[in-house]
């Protein structure tokens, strides 16, 4: 339902009537829950001949884009690289030691931002039209572009592990030639890769040290 006049204080209602429902039901995850998308998920680079169904991509990326970001700028774009002419394409801006962790995955996402995302807050942000806030500043729509789509990034792993699928974020490319082989003639520019699919564990080693709380938290 489109925001109006009339109906802005029944939608308000009805979105604060969602959320204290919502935490009602669960006011937080279980352990099992929070080790699968975080607490003992790993990052992966081996990968079985199991391929992702077109449905859980699409649904991977409706949980992905509820996460929030700068009035809902919602920067970030997602390139689905599954067929073989993909991967080829995209083996041309790899590092060596990469080539076989994209090839052998089912999925590689192409994570990337839009810098004219700017020109879609009228849809993304009826409120008030803060394009003002953009228009001719390059250094901020990039920082804003580059932020938030990093996090939409973040947000796309935990979702797909929260759905059964494995990841293994990348780097070790070449942004730039990601760029003119995808994004060419746009404004697309690439951010990092993400490995998706089934995992091999079997090419797991044992998870590296974290720091503590005291090590690097503070209280002011």
């Amino acid at each position: 339902m489109s925001a109006t006049p009339e109906n802005i204080d029944a939608i308000r209602h009805h979105a604060q009537a969602s959320v204290r429902s919502l935490r009602a039901r669960i006011s937080e995850l279980d352990d099992d829950s929070i080790d699968l998308i975080l607490g003992n998920a790993r990052s992966h680079y081996a990968w079985q001949d199991r391929p992702v169904a077109e449905d859980t991509l699409r649904k991977l990326y409706e949980i992905t884009a509820q996460g929030p970001t700068s009035m809902n700028s919602c920067p970030a774009r997602f390139v689905f690289v599954t067929s073989k002419d993909g991967k080829d394409r995209l083996a041309k801006s790899l590092k060596p030691a990469n080539l076989p962790k994209v090839m052998g995955a089912p999925v590689t996402v192409i994570v990337a931002h839009d810098l004219e995302f700017w020109t879609h807050l009228p849809f993304l942000f009826p409120h008030e039209d803060r394009r003002p806030m953009f228009e001719g500043k390059a250094a901020h729509i990039e920082a804003t572009a580059f932020r938030n789509a990093t996090l939409q990034g973040g947000y796309f792993m935990i979702a797909a592990r929260a759905l059964g699928l494995d990841v293994g974020a990348m780097s070790g490319f070449s942004n730039e030639l990601v760029d003119e082989e995808f994004f060419a003639e746009t404004t697309f520019k690439s951010n990092f890769l993400i490995n998706l699919g089934y995992a091999d564990e079997s090419a797991l080693f044992q998870k590296l040290p974290r720091f503590a709380f005291d090590d690097i938290c503070s209280f002011v």
